[in-house]
């Protein structure tokens, strides 16, 4: 298991005690010297945006991650966005954000909460909110509300594309503009291909699902091969 930004006492001592051992990624420099004392623990100081999760599944000599964490609420999207480039190392994921961030990862299409996070994730895992943590919980109490998700990848996706990166690219252009037709949004892109798709150009980015970005994201694709 690898606990991403762990604090001794609340969450790695906790998950040390019941797993044995534990890789944990931590930048912090003195925090860094007082995980490094502790004899269970494998400690990786560094960013966690420049972890290769991937090449770490080989030095850990296992299959599948497991990821845990209670992420920097500051850079918490960031670092879901670089989990994704890595998923196929992943075996699940559980991480405590801010419950507005839970919201968006569990967003449906039409919603207010749903958009790009909502979109890519979902793309490549299940996303599950496990329950609420109010701000009393903490000492002392935040001003948000934060929420406990768990982050399953697809072992085979419901919705395969043939260009992940052009998704990114169709997904970030729409919601760029989400107050605005996909017409609009969508506007660099020939309009005749896009119709092709059978998708209502005037509907809002917003409203589309996870499988509609996908279809356009394929034709888009075929049109260029």
């Amino acid at each position: 298991m690898v606990e991403i930004g762990p604090g001794l006492a609340a969450l790695t001592q906790p998950l040390v005690e019941r797993l044995g051992k534990l890789t944990v990624i931590e930048l912090d420099r003195d925090l860094v010297l007082r995980l490094q004392a502790h004899s269970q623990l494998n400690v990786i100081a560094s960013d966690v945006l420049r972890v290769d999760f991937t090449e770490l599944t080989k030095t850990l000599q296992t299959p599948k991650l497991r990821v845990v964490g209670n992420l920097p609420y500051n850079i918490s999207t960031p670092i879901l966005f670089h989990l994704l480039t890595h998923v196929d190392a992943v075996k699940d994921q559980h991480f405590m954000l801010q419950k507005e961030v839970v919201d968006r990862l569990c967003a449906e299409p039409g919603s207010n909460d749903y958009g790009r996070l909502s979109v890519m994730v979902q793309y490549r895992c299940q996303p599950e909110w496990l329950f609420d943590v109010p701000p009393e919980a903490f000492s002392p109490p935040p001003k948000v509300t934060s929420a406990i998700v768990r982050l399953t990848p697809y072992s085979e996706l419901p919705f395969p594309c043939r260009d992940e990166k052009l998704l990114g690219e169709v997904v970030m252009a729409a919601f760029t503009m989400r107050r605005k037709t996909l017409r609009n949004a969508l506007g660099r892109y020939p309009e005749e291909i896009l119709r092709s798709t059978g998708v209502n150009l005037t509907s809002r980015p917003e409203t589309l699902s996870v499988a509609d970005y996908v279809n356009i994201t394929n034709a888009l694709a075929e049109a260029t091969t």
